[in-house]
């Protein structure tokens, strides 16, 4: 067991301030890529480069999960109750490489509806207790910041949209995902996708009522912000049929 490396993991130090400094300046940054990159991208890069910074964007967001994973086996303290990928955020980030690198249409319309909802969420009330600089904290950003500038990217650059059907495939897709995580919670013992209790740290379920109700709650709040993420692509759909006619 590497004790410095797992002292340093577990560590809060410095601690994390939700809205505090290093809160806002991650927020903004982000929404200052997802603004900026994907328009200079279209505009101004070959098709080769912009497909390079989507692979790169892919594999940070990947590397995020995987390189966790990987130091927590190195210090000796993976457990399979708490580092396997049945959090929401966690599967997404292992299913963007096949939107970025691939451009597989299938995996983009079911994480453009949870990177734009559950990692939006995520990011306004991160499941972290370390600050800037600490590792979690840039990890964090980039599983859930990074992954919403990459989900904007591929709608951008690739050129990739979802539907109407991607939004009942997306909310399919996440209801398959609780219910194959429910006995993996009980077999284990753990507590994935805060199926069992909530979160320690605040966040939105606080809001969404007791165990197990407000599982409930949650899943008709997804649905309601799969629908307004979906929105402007209606409204503009419906824009351009009222221009035709």
């Amino acid at each position: 067991m590497d004790s410095s490396l797992a002292n340093y993991l577990y560590s809060n130090d410095p601690p994390f301030i939700i809205f505090g400094l290093s809160h806002i300046v991650g927020l903004v940054i982000a929404i200052l890529l997802a603004i900026y990159l994907p328009l200079y991208s279209k505009r101004h890069l070959t098709e080769r480069k912009q497909y390079l910074i989507g692979s790169t964007l892919g594999w940070l967001v990947a590397g995020a999960y995987l390189s966790w994973a990987t130091l927590e086996m190195f210090a000796d303290t993976f457990s399979v109750k708490l580092h396997l990928p049945f959090h929401l955020c966690r599967a997404a980030n292992l299913m963007l490489p096949f939107v970025m690198m691939k451009k597989s249409y299938r995996a983009y319309e079911i994480l453009y509806f949870w990177g734009l909802s559950a990692m939006f969420q995520a990011s306004l009330s991160p499941d972290i207790y370390a600050g800037f600089p600490h590792y979690h904290f840039i990890r964090f950003w980039l599983a859930h910041n990074l992954m919403v500038v990459a989900i904007i990217y591929a709608t951008v650059v690739y050129g990739m949209r979802p539907t109407w059907q991607s939004l009942w495939r997306a909310f399919g897709a996440l209801i398959i995902f609780f219910l194959v995580t429910i006995p993996v919670n009980l077999i284990i013992d753990a507590n994935y996708f805060w199926i069992l209790k909530k979160p320690l740290t605040a966040s939105l379920l606080d809001y969404f009522g007791p165990w197990p109700w407000y599982l409930l709650t949650t899943t008709f709040f997804a649905l309601v912000h799969f629908y307004l993420v979906y929105l402007p692509f209606q409204l503009r759909d419906k824009g351009i049929r009222f221009v035709r006619q």
